[in-house]
């Protein structure tokens, strides 16, 4: 009777595993690691066609001015006829400007939550990503450091990514980047550790803000498309390879 309790306890594990944990090195997407409820909020920005949100900001522009006491007394009688023109135009749409101006702080607040909050699924998980390492400065213990983006020139040509598209890797010591975003598969411990650092990229300082830190156990340097990382030319590297064949190669790297 022991003996099948025990084995019927162990095929219940077995079969009905927590679903909510990562198998350890189980293999990430980007797309996994933002925290799934914090991606889904009322945003009443996001509804508005390009022209009603052209027309909020000139709302702003408008009160703006009247409110300084800009300009002469024709041109503030100009104003206030467009004020009261595209206030109409957006409260025929259903739009009610002063409501929509309250929301900015918290659908801010938001959209903040959304692009940093880390998924807690993964927190204290081994798991394996591949992306692009930028080298980074030692940490105060002497352990060296990168970063892993999703893509190919964040943070340096392009726009960093949301704090939730960024890991601090600590690195195990038997590799280092040996250039910017060279492409890696990485495989370690990744911990919800938010942190942020402000270092020498390739056109200047950039903040650094990480949601996840990875302590490295394996690395993977790849080298061709079949490896699963995205090598499309971006429209920055385009414009930076055209300028080097009018200059002859002479710009910067």
């Amino acid at each position: 009777m022991r003996y099948w309790f025990h084995f019927a306890t162990i095929l219940a594990l077995v079969l009905c595993g927590p679903s909510a944990i990562a198998a350890p090195g189980a293999a990430l997407e980007w797309s996994d690691l933002p925290d799934p409820s914090a991606q889904v909020f009322e945003d009443p920005y996001r509804d508005l066609s390009p022209e009603q949100f052209d027309d909020v900001l000139f709302v702003v522009r408008l009160r703006g001015r009247l409110q300084q006491d800009m300009g002469s007394v024709e041109e503030r009688l100009k104003w206030q006829e467009l004020l009261i023109e595209t206030e109409g135009a957006l409260e025929g749409d259903g739009i009610d400007v002063d409501w929509l101006l309250e929301q900015r702080h918290v659908v801010a607040q938001r959209r903040e939550r959304a692009g940093t909050a880390g998924n807690p699924e993964f927190d204290n998980q081994t798991v394996t990503l591949a992306g692009f390492a930028i080298p980074a400065p030692p940490d105060a213990d002497g352990r060296s450091i990168a970063y892993l983006v999703p893509q190919r020139g964040m943070c340096s040509h392009l726009p960093p990514p949301p704090p939730n598209q960024m890991i601090r890797v600590r690195l195990n010591g038997d590799w280092a980047p040996s250039y910017y975003h060279e492409p890696v598969r990485l495989t370690g411990k990744l911990v919800v550790d938010p942190s942020e650092q402000s270092m020498m990229v390739v056109d200047g300082f950039m903040p650094m803000r990480a949601t996840f830190r990875l302590d490295t156990e394996s690395v993977e340097t790849l080298e061709v498309q079949t490896d699963g990382l995205e090598w499309t030319q971006s429209p920055a590297d385009r414009i930076r390879a055209a300028g080097d064949r009018k200059t002859g190669g002479a710009g910067q790297p």
